[in-house]
């Protein structure tokens, strides 16, 4: 059953790889946004797609498709740069997560350095704010990366699960410790906080039971897992293990 009111975690859906498929072969299949549709029906509270500068997944064409027929929150993920702050200013989605990005990456590795780019990030997150845009910062979860978005003024950060997802044991435990300590503490300094990177079936319910996360953006596992179940099955059971979780 489905958990509802303010203590239901909420699931972002990322389409970025059912266009990294579309594009090996060129075309219009399998459509980015006919995944997200469908990601809708099946309970997604909202859809993740990242705008990278090479444009290796989704391009411009599926943002405006998708502010065009979306029902549920689009959540566009973008590197601070003058080109996808235009983009962004000129769609409007709800939400802007802004991450890290470098050319030579095969997925974003890591959280953004809010401590050491502040100056960088300010005049961005101004103007998207400005424009009525939710702004996110994509970061580690570590005190000096959530003082740093303290700082900056942002609404929500999304903590970086990676190295949660990939380590195993005692480290594990330590890294999921780390998690659920910082979103506590973004919270307790009005910063919403929300997960996600490497989540999976197997490993998403420890993080999931985290009580002050408010979000999970998961992509890359779902759309894997869509070749052996289908798209809705896994994220039908995503979402039951999120629910279970809380």
């Amino acid at each position: 059953m489905s958990i509802e009111g303010p203590h239901k975690l909420r699931l972002g859906v990322n389409i970025d790889h059912v266009a990294t498929i579309r594009n090996a072969r060129g075309g219009d299949h399998p459509d980015p946004v006919k995944a997200a549709l469908l990601a809708a029906e099946c309970g997604a509270d909202g859809i993740t797609a990242h705008l990278r500068e090479d444009r290796r997944h989704i391009r411009d064409d599926d943002i405006a498709q998708l502010m065009d027929t979306l029902e549920i929150p689009l959540n566009l993920e973008m590197a601070a740069t003058d080109e996808m702050l235009a983009i962004a200013l000129r769609h409007k989605p709800h939400a802007v997560c802004l991450v890290p990005e470098k050319r030579e990456e095969r997925t974003t590795e890591g959280g953004l350095d809010a401590a050491g780019q502040h100056d960088l990030l300010a005049p961005y997150v101004a103007r998207l704010a400005d424009a009525g845009i939710r702004v996110s910062l994509f970061i580690e979860p570590a005190a000096a990366q959530l003082d740093a978005a303290l700082r900056l003024g942002v609404p929500v950060v999304e903590f970086h699960t990676g190295r949660y997802a990939h380590v195993t044991g005692e480290a594990r435990t330590e890294e999921l410790k780390r998690i659920a300590d910082i979103a506590a503490l973004a919270t307790k300094n009005g910063i919403e906080p929300h997960a996600g990177h490497g989540l999976t079936f197997d490993n998403v319910i420890p993080v999931a039971a985290i009580p002050q996360l408010a979000e999970l953006n998961i992509g890359h596992f779902l759309i894997g897992e869509a070749i052996f179940a289908g798209l809705t099955e896994a994220i039908l059971e995503m979402r039951r293990l999120m629910d279970e979780a809380r």
